[in-house]
């Protein structure tokens, strides 16, 4: 008995010290919504089985190891022990209860990220290959960056035009993956003001380590200051608007605006050049140039890069003044 009672203590001690380790590492990102709550609190568990479990068993194979060791002069064997009904049966049911015990926790807490609230700010979320947009249908603006206002639940409707994407910040807990021809849907209530980021968390392709978009966590006041700065975007002018467009639509993924070559050309200095094509003819990027492939990219392969990476149904989501103030941009970039 004395020796099981001196076990327990150095368990409970280790187990305290595992813990307080696992705190000060800080494995988990600041907790940043209100679905993150009773995730999180199902992770404080987590953390006191796992510390408790991994005490229990260093410990006691440690004591043994050096309490129980063969000692100079022993030849004999140890006591051979056949089992222990009773010990059997214990660790049989306390484990039993407590894998219900944290089912239990885990349904209570997916029906509190699962909360519907009928006042819910809805935001359409677009995933492709390498960007995410975001639509406010109740204002009618389209934003690159994901701007939410703090202490209200914002219903995410999203939907993939490639392959499967994964929504997540890691700040908000909760993740979602984006299938191709279907909406899904996430709910999330901000519950800290500040700047995070949206990962996409499915591997999508060449450039899916890039794919990360700003999140904004703002006051009530800020964010209509942000939506009605959006509203007037109308007033600018066709570059300004085209730079804006050619972000919703993920074109900064493919095509740099600096020189850097990435996955398509570049758009610096592209208007007025002469393109060459794969089976050797060229072009001027004119006007006429730039509205064709953006409706029709793989019409013609562009030497060193390659076809049916760029979206073939640009003709269906843009207009036409949208196309001529994208080319306008692509003008202003000399």
């Amino acid at each position: 008995m004395k020796h099981f009672v001196i076990v327990a203590i150095l368990v409970a001690i280790s187990t305290l010290l595992v813990k307080a380790g696992l705190n000060v590492a800080r494995l988990l990102p600041v907790e940043a919504s209100a679905q993150a709550v009773p995730i999180d609190r199902l992770f404080g568990v987590h953390m006191w089985l796992i510390s408790f479990l991994f005490s229990l068993i260093v410990v006691f194979m440690l004591y043994s190891i050096v309490v129980f060791r063969r000692k100079p002069g022993e030849t004999g064997e140890g006591k051979h022990v056949e089992g222990n009904t009773k010990l059997e049966v214990f660790w049989t049911i306390v484990p039993l209860v407590t894998v219900l015990v944290v089912a239990t926790m885990g349904a209570d807490a997916l029906k509190q990220t699962l909360a519907v609230d009928p006042q819910a700010m809805i935001v359409k979320v677009t995933a492709r290959q390498w960007s995410w947009s975001f639509e406010y249908p109740d204002y009618n603006v389209t934003s690159t960056s994901l701007y939410l206002p703090v202490n209200k639940q914002i219903l995410l409707q999203m939907q993939s035009e490639d392959v499967i994407h994964g929504f997540w910040v890691p700040e908000f807990r909760v993740k979602q993956d984006v299938l191709p021809g279907t909406t899904k849907e996430l709910r999330v209530t901000p519950t800290v003001i500040g700047q995070y980021k949206v990962r996409c968390s499915v591997l999508c392709g060449t450039s899916h380590a890039l794919m990360e978009q700003p999140v904004v966590v703002q006051s009530e006041a800020d964010f209509q200051a942000w939506i009605a700065a959006q509203q007037n975007i109308a007033n600018a002018s066709p570059a300004d608007r085209g730079k804006k467009w050619a972000a919703e639509n993920g074109c900064a993924a493919c095509h740099s605006v600096d020189g850097s070559r990435i996955v398509g050309p570049t758009w610096k200095g592209l208007y007025g050049s002469v393109v060459q094509f794969e089976d050797g003819t060229t072009a001027t990027a004119d006007d006429a140039y730039l509205k064709a492939f953006i409706l029709n990219p793989n019409a013609k392969q562009v030497k060193g890069y390659a076809l049916n990476i760029m979206p073939a149904n640009f003709r269906d989501k843009l207009t036409d003044d949208q196309i001529n103030d994208i080319i306008e941009y692509i003008k202003s970039l000399k």
